[in-house]
């Protein structure tokens, strides 16, 4: 993603005019809610019962807290309350993905496409940074196979950033670490349709006409119950899988493309710390319930 997103930024040119532009507007768009979508087939119906109510908790829990944290947290350093949305969003859920999947239904301004850039940016290198941290972390805390899983999957924003972290522990840590990040990949869905309820007005134009009912979120939903299914066979979900990936890539590298440069100074020092502080933020709530658990 990180790659794909600076080469896409050293080809700006190429969105300001001439036969390219329709087609980054195309990846940035229509390839990148595709890519979402595909990704409901990363996740099971049954592996989320299996999880049980306290690992369904934990992850709500958290997701939650940070989500709420990031606006309020934008408006004290001076950043409008949208901006700590998209951060929180991006932290609290899947980090690049979910960024991308909230920018997409976000109200456009000039600063949008920097703002997911910036966002992207920040999160991946964040996720790099905890994956090396995070399991030291979790051996100062005593903390057990599992619950070291719960801790690295629940916190750490990015799919391989956590896998990485949870097998450098144990495999039962790594296989606890996947499957609770794929948990907070579902929180996609409720996240997207609340960004729609909130930013309604934005949206319509201030006009009491319908909502536009993002589809990827309903193909991720479908896709959750494809792959569920037996029938459904276990190779063409890993290459879909693989197309997801490949579609996200395409979709930063287009956001990158469109981004200038000098256009992500104007973001400040108070963005970088905003994404920073929703990151402990994270960190920390996953530790206290898993603490209280424990007691």
């Amino acid at each position: 993603m990180l790659f794909a997103l600076l080469l896409g930024m050293g080809f700006h040119f190429l969105s300001e005019e001439g036969p390219c532009v329709a087609g980054i507007e195309l990846a940035s768009s229509l390839v990148l809610k595709f890519g979402v979508a595909l990704l409901g087939l990363g996740i099971s119906i049954e592996q989320i019962r299996q999880a049980g109510l306290l690992t369904v908790g934990i992850v709500g829990a958290s997701v939650f807290i940070t989500l709420a944290s990031g606006p309020i947290l934008a408006r004290s350093m001076g950043r409008g309350w949208r901006f700590g949305f998209l951060t929180g969003g991006a932290v609290a859920i899947c980090g690049a993905s979910a960024a991308l999947a909230i920018s997409s239904v976000l109200p456009k301004n000039k600063n949008s496409e920097r703002n997911t850039l910036f966002t992207v940016i920040s999160v991946t290198t964040l996720s790099t940074f905890a994956m090396i941290v995070y399991p030291i972390f979790a051996n100062l805390l005593e903390l057990d196979d599992v619950s070291s899983g719960i801790f690295i999957g629940a916190t750490i924003h990015d799919v391989a950033q956590v896998i990485g972290a949870g097998y450098s522990i144990s495999e039962e840590t790594g296989d606890t670490a996947a499957f609770v990040k794929l948990l907070r990949v579902t929180m996609l869905v409720p996240i997207v349709l609340l960004t729609l309820l909130i930013f309604r007005k934005d949206i319509s134009g201030g006009k009491n006409r319908q909502l536009p009912f993002p589809l990827f979120v309903i193909g991720f939903v479908i896709l959750i119950c494809l792959g569920s299914s037996d029938w459904f066979p276990n190779e063409v979900k890993i290459i879909l899988l693989d197309v997801s990936r490949w579609c996200l890539v395409t979709a930063i590298a287009a956001i990158g493309m469109k981004t200038a440069l000098k256009s992500l100074r104007g973001v400040g020092g108070h963005a970088i710390a905003l994404v920073c502080v929703e990151t402990i933020i994270l960190a920390i709530a996953v530790i206290v319930i898993l603490l209280i658990v424990k007691m």
